[in-house]
């Protein structure tokens, strides 16, 4: 639970690169995420190339930190052979995204979640930066490095957002 609480985004990196190792237990935790039917439709680029971690500044707005983070990793979703009509891929990116973060938390690493899908100019543009073929969809970035940051964790449980039986 200690990650759950203390997880900020990092928008800021020590210039320190991450070792494989520690990508290997990013993408562990990714693919341990629940699924719908077990599906795992989970694929992830991983992006060090200063020149391509920069050209993705260029087009999406919220990146800004990949100027500084040693490495992305472009979280994309295969919809080739989906299940349940495909209503359900997005929920298990995003379960895996989310431990990916937690995974850095405890890791030591900072990490900032940006999102790509469902925005087509940027789906588009990050699929034709990294080659993705045509039925893998990037859902997200994911800045990660050693943080020169410390963000504040403050209280955000909120009782006026829960109901009980009905509204």
């Amino acid at each position: 639970m200690k990650e759950i609480f203390s997880r900020r985004s990092i928008r800021k990196y020590k210039e320190q690169s991450v070792d494989q190792e520690q990508i290997n237990q990013l993408l562990r935790a990714a693919m341990y995420a629940p699924s719908a039917g077990n599906e795992k439709p989970w694929h992830f680029v991983i992006v060090k190339d200063r020149e391509k971690l920069n050209e993705i500044t260029s087009f999406h707005p919220h990146t800004q930190m990949l100027q500084e983070a040693p490495l992305a990793i472009i979280a994309c979703a295969d919809i080739s052979d989906v299940k349940y009509d495909g209503a359900f891929w997005v929920q298990d990116m995003s379960a895996a995204i989310q431990n990916i973060l937690l995974q850095g938390e405890s890791l030591g690493l900072g990490t900032c979640w940006c999102g790509v899908y469902p925005k087509d100019e940027l789906v588009d543009k990050v699929s034709s930066l990294v080659n993705l073929p045509e039925h893998i969809i990037p859902v997200a970035i994911i800045a990660v490095g050693h943080p020169a940051e410390q963000r504040e964790v403050r209280e955000r449980f909120n009782p006026d957002r829960v109901h009980y039986e009905v509204w």
